[in-house]
């Protein structure tokens, strides 16, 4: 069984979620815990890094369907980068980019952050 592994790093102010790895039932509950740590400290810009997340399961996306509103409400957002055609594909299967922003890459999901902050 594969783990997932995350990663946090702070880039000009935006809080980044690198996932490696498998995300599944199993592995859920760790990205569940970062952000509600996130959330518990009024961390609201969030970036998740799929670039190195070679699977996510139902389980997965349950995830962020539970944490999108709780960051909205915040005035934040979660948007997700770089993922490979396989991911995006269980993302695009279940409608989730008309729910949320998918970018080919990190730095487009902070461009579009500053759009948003600037309207």
């Amino acid at each position: 069984m594969k783990n997932l592994t995350i990663n946090h790093r702070t880039v000009e102010g935006y809080d980044v979620l690198d996932l490696a790895g498998e995300l599944d039932a199993h592995t859920a509950s760790e990205l569940e815990h970062t952000l509600k740590k996130l959330i518990d400290k009024k961390r609201h810009r969030i970036i998740v890094n799929c670039s190195d997340l070679d699977y996510i399961a139902s389980a997965g996306l349950g995830v962020f369907m539970a944490y999108i509103e709780d960051v909205r409400a915040l005035g934040g957002d979660i948007k997700l980068s770089d993922m490979n055609a396989k991911v995006y594909d269980v993302f695009d299967l279940l409608g989730f980019p008309a729910l949320y922003d998918i970018v080919d890459y990190e730095r487009e999901a902070m461009q579009k952050f500053k759009a948003d902050e600037n309207k």
